[in-house]
């Protein structure tokens, strides 16, 4: 079991690793595009108790905030 969670700790410290490397070619209102589609998600998954439409909706309207902002 021991193995398992170090396996699947170095999994995600990996991934979360590749992501941010991933970012750093970004601009910056490309970064805040990112990070407000992100927040959106969030929000309207807790909004709407986890629907998959209000979460998807969520991305897409803070996406957009998020890129205007940049702007």
């Amino acid at each position: 079991m021991r193995t398992i969670r170090k396996y699947a700790v170095s999994a995600v410290a990996a991934a979360a690793l590749f992501g941010l490397a991933g970012c750093s070619g970004m601009s910056t209102q490309d970064k805040n595009t990112a990070i407000g589609a992100g927040a959106g998600a969030v929000a309207g998954a807790v909004l709407t108790g986890g629907s998959t439409a209000g979460t998807v909706g969520g991305a897409a309207v803070g996406g957009i905030i998020g890129h205007e902002v940049g702007k």
